[in-house]
């Protein structure tokens, strides 16, 4: 079976990996001609250092070389998801297209499956999310991840060809709640980060956690999504993750503005746009989410890290 995985970053790269190493054909597409044709020669990527391409992994710039496989797994950034399938809605149409990108679009507050379904209609729309770092997963360790569609018969499929001896995938037909867990815990990891970055401790972490769950969990279940979604591997288990490992972009992101540094340039942090996304989101709503609108805040420069502090502090006490 054949597997196109667009976008050569580092989850795109180990996804690659471990789908070729289970016997798939996979083309794998970025944009840099002279990178790609690089890494088809070496068999390696600076992106995952460490990792070797097998054999079956053809790394391309070719954009129709790619498309040719009727599975498509969309390893590109949140922000800019919408418009590559608009773009290339024509070449999409009637494929299975994975969205494997967390976060909610700034214009139009929608998800990534949302997005799939709104630029190409006539396409299996998917989603795989979870608790999941690039680099364990090109070393072959055990990942868990949810595999997101509405229909459940192409669902199946898609978790049958997908899953390999060390990438375990469960599913789920509720694509609102994956949408929604993969998103905010970004926005939680990047609380986290401060937090820590503050030198707030571990106590402060949790509690962010804890609160920052309660908030990811309000939204969802106003937008209707399962509350069994939240508490499985797309909500609670991507948040532990990311809210407690410096692998975590979001976290580090969070860290450096804790500790009033310029953050690492040139990396994409899917947090930053989705905490404002939230906050213009849960307005709409008539939601409060204090984490989210404090994350927000630090982002945008309209408060500092002790500002940010006082106010979530120093709202009215409640039962929990």
């Amino acid at each position: 079976m054949s597997i196109a995985v667009i976008g050569a970053g580092a989850f795109g790269t180990a996804l690659a990996i471990t789908w070729a190493r289970a016997g798939h054909s996979v083309h794998l597409w970025g944009r840099d001609a002279a990178a790609m044709a690089d890494a088809q020669i070496k068999r390696a990527t600076p992106r995952l250092s460490e990792a070797e391409l097998p054999p079956q992994v053809n790394c391309t710039s070719d954009l129709a070389e790619a498309l040719i496989s009727d599975t498509i797994a969309l390893a590109l950034p949140a922000q800019t998801l919408r418009a590559f399938t608009r773009a290339h809605a024509s070449a999409l149409s009637s494929k299975s297209l994975i969205a494997c990108c967390k976060g909610i679009d700034l214009e139009t507050m929608a998800g990534p499956v949302t997005s799939l379904q709104d630029t190409v209609p006539h396409a299996t729309a998917a989603m795989l999310t979870g608790p999941s770092f690039a680099a364990d997963i090109a070393k072959g360790l055990p990942t868990a991840l949810t595999l997101a569609c509405q229909s459940e018969v192409e669902g199946t499929a898609l978790q049958t060809l997908l899953s390999t001896q060390t990438l375990r995938i469960y599913r789920t037909t509720d694509t609102i709640g994956a949408e929604l867990g993969g998103a905010l815990k970004n926005v939680m990891a990047i609380a986290c980060g401060i937090t820590m970055g503050a030198g707030l401790g571990d106590s402060a972490r949790a509690a962010l956690m804890t609160r920052g769950f309660i908030e990811m969990s309000a939204l969802a279940a106003k937008l209707g999504a399962s509350p069994e979604t939240l508490g499985g591997l797309s909500g609670f288990g991507d948040l532990v993750l990311t809210c407690t490992s410096p692998q975590s972009r979001n976290y580090r992101y969070g860290f450096a503005l804790g500790q009033g540094q310029v953050f690492e340039k040139g990396t994409t942090v899917e947090g930053v746009a989705t905490a404002q996304s939230v906050v213009a989101l849960a307005k709409s709503l008539e939601l409060d989410l204090p984490i989210c609108r404090g994350v927000a805040d630090v982002i945008t420069g309209r408060k500092d890290v002790p500002q940010t502090l006082d106010a979530l502090m120093a709202r009215p006490l409640k039962e929990e």
